[in-house]
């Protein structure tokens, strides 16, 4: 039988050993954390991690002082668990040589002990401050690495064509790219730094563990195996459902904003709207997370399982570290050592292969945002700053265009001719391309067929922004900025975007100078109801601020107004285009409407049917043809008698 003296003595020492390995879990900040990850673009494992190398370059150029300052505090936080673990096996050890000395010599000296002791303090406390440090680091890069990709996408945006914005596939690619843009570079970052972080840490305990045996190593890496491939084939299969559901998850977001607007809140309540609009909101939501709830399932499932094997490789360990401390081969301060670096070289591992899986993952998720950045863009050509026919005008010379997916073109062969100082009426019903050829002439869109000359030189050897800068144009479905009454004008000039003098004469030709004097803080007045102390206008009232807004280009040659007066009284409409004769006495005016009265005072009327131009000439000429527009002349006309 053991002796009581003896038996206290393995009491005490079972007491340190349990406190040791109390103390360890509390410090250890080692835990694998597998994120939700998604699709796949390459089937190839390796292949995604081509956009690390432009993640790392991304969030260097965002700032280098936080950069190095991560990867430095990287470095501490792989070294610094090692050595907490090593010093803990000095401790045990002490104590274990002090409980031997008091036995023999009845008193012991605990000096090293305690200088041990204030050492793993110390360690300890660096490991806090690293983490701490580390996460501060990460806001703070985070913060500016959100700003810096948002910035990216919407410069990239500026450089967009209108037709690729109007692709609904295009738009699948951007919505991917917003979503997870922000946060992902800095994932990636932040798990590169965590592979070396943890290799570091885990060359550190391989180091103690080869003194126990080298096979513990390979029971580390065997155990962590299972549940890092699982993750890996969940990563792919979770970023497929991602793209899979991009579409809906737009429509997701615009039943939202048609929910939730101010100007659609109207018509959904008048309509009673509402509530299926809300039932679709929650149909499209149920399909996405029955999708979503299966593969966490299935994946959860797998991991719980295969994470089972790294556990009994941790205990299998365990039996053999303990057993070789009974049969005397090891310290009892070693057996404490071997189980802990055992156990946090066991996370490093997992951190290490759950750090390549969270790569792979983030390599995924950038591959929409590179892919959105990849676009292609049409080159910017034209450098004509002076045409090579000046007062020679706009020409259409057999102009077709047809829309990307649509079946018939939506002008076709169309030819005219505007000279300075002439204006020309387009009349036409909705859709017969009436507003296609002003966003032809202003460059949005280019000819499918023919040419446009100015000055005697196809708009496409122009300068964009000289030809822009001659354009001054109002759209029936104008922006309504929410923002003050003159930023609202100045919009339509970037160069005197603050120029208040040039605000109230736009005003005063855009028939808006009346209404905003009338306002509080007339040209600082908040416009819409987005913002603190905005101010609604009615639907004339917004047309005439686009008015004034097409009226600010002064230096503009050619003046078109789409549908400009469609939301304003008789009265109010022939005082704008007094106004609007007046201004545009020596340059090219082309207008788009529907109202006889303002199209009869054009110098040439084009009739547009289906693409094409049915019949052209002046008011009078056009009724004694007798023809399309003389029918529709006639019918508004029988409207008012």
């Amino acid at each position: 039988m053991r002796s009581p003296r003896h038996s206290k003595d393995t009491e005490a020492l079972a007491c340190i050993l349990h406190l040791t390995i109390i103390k360890f879990w509390h410090t250890m900040s080692h835990a694998q954390s597998w994120h939700s990850p998604e699709d796949s673009q390459s089937n190839r494992f390796l292949g995604v991690f081509r956009y690390s190398r432009r993640a790392i370059e991304l969030v260097w150029q965002t700032s280098k002082p936080l950069t190095l300052a991560l990867a430095a505090l990287t470095l501490l936080a792989g070294v610094l668990p090692a050595g907490a673990a090593y010093v803990g096996q000095l401790i045990v050890d002490g104590v274990v040589a002090a409980m031997a000395e008091r036995q023999e010599l009845g008193k012991a000296n605990t000096d090293l002990v305690l200088e041990f002791l204030m050492l793993e303090a110390l360690i300890i406390a660096a490991i806090a401050a690293v983490q701490r440090g580390t996460s501060v680091v990460q806001s703070l890069l985070r913060a500016l690495l959100g700003q810096r990709v948002n910035v990216i996408i919407l410069e990239k945006a500026l450089t967009l064509e209108l037709a690729q914005f109007e692709d609904s596939e295009f738009y699948d690619k951007l919505t991917r790219a917003r979503r997870e843009a922000s946060s992902r570079p800095l994932s990636l970052v932040k798990r590169t730094f965590d592979l070396v972080r943890n290799t570091i840490a885990l060359t550190s305990f391989a180091v103690l563990l080869w003194q126990f045996s080298p096979w513990t190593l390979v029971v580390l890496v065997l155990g962590a195996l299972p549940v890092f491939l699982a993750e890996t084939k969940f990563s792919g299969d979770a970023f497929r459902l991602f793209r899979w559901r991009s579409p809906e998850t737009r429509m997701q977001i615009y039943l939202e904003t048609v929910l939730a607007r101010e100007d659609s809140a109207k018509e959904v309540q008048l309509f009673q709207l509402g509530p299926h609009l809300l039932q679709r909101y929650k149909d499209i939501f149920s399909r996405l997370y029955k999708a979503d709830r299966a593969l966490t399932l299935r994946r959860d499932s797998w991991g719980f399982g295969l994470g089972l094997i790294g556990t009994a490789a941790f205990y299998g360990a365990y039996v053999w570290i303990v057993l070789t401390t009974v049969e005397g081969t090891i310290t009892l301060g070693q057996m404490t050592m071997y189980l802990l670096i055992f156990k946090q070289g066991q996370s490093a591992v997992s951190d290490i292969l759950g750090a390549i899986s969270g790569m792979y993952e983030d390599n995924l998720y950038l591959s929409n945002l590179y892919e959105y950045l990849e676009q292609p863009v049409n080159e910017v050509r034209g450098h004509i700053q002076t045409g090579s026919r000046p007062g020679d005008g706009i020409r259409f010379e057999n102009v077709s265009f047809q829309y990307e997916g649509a079946k018939t073109p939506a002008i076709k062969q169309v030819s005219l001719h505007l000279k300075p100082g002439h204006s020309l009426a387009l009349v036409g019903e909705n859709g017969s391309g009436k507003t296609t050829l002003i966003k032809l002439l202003s460059r949005i869109y280019k000819p499918s067929q023919g040419q446009i000359l100015l000055d005697g030189d196809d708009i496409e050897h122009w300068d964009p922004n000289t030809l822009r800068k001659r354009i001054g144009v109002i759209f029936q479905d104008f922006v309504r900025f929410q923002m003050q009454v003159g930023e609202n004008i100045g919009a339509g000039d970037v160069e005197h975007f603050n120029d208040e003098m040039r605000w109230q004469q736009a005003a005063e030709q855009g028939m808006a100078a009346p209404f905003i004097e009338a306002m509080d803080k007339k040209y600082n007045s908040q416009l819409g109801r987005w913002f603190k102390g905005g101010q609604e206008l009615s639907g004339g009232q917004w047309q005439k601020i686009a008015l004034a807004r097409a009226f600010m280009r002064s230096q503009a040659d050619i003046l078109v107004l789409d549908e400009p007066t469609a939301a304003m009284d008789a009265q109010a409409e022939a005082l704008v285009f007094e106004h609007f004769r007046q201004h545009a006495k020596d340059k090219m005016a082309i207008v788009i409407s529907h109202r006889f009265s303002t199209v009869r005072m054009a110098d040439h009327i084009v009739v547009v049917d289906e693409g094409e131009i049915v019949e052209q000439g002046d008011h009078e000429t056009l009724l004694a043809l007798d023809g399309r527009y003389a029918h529709l002349f006639r019918l508004q006309a029988a409207g008012y008698q």
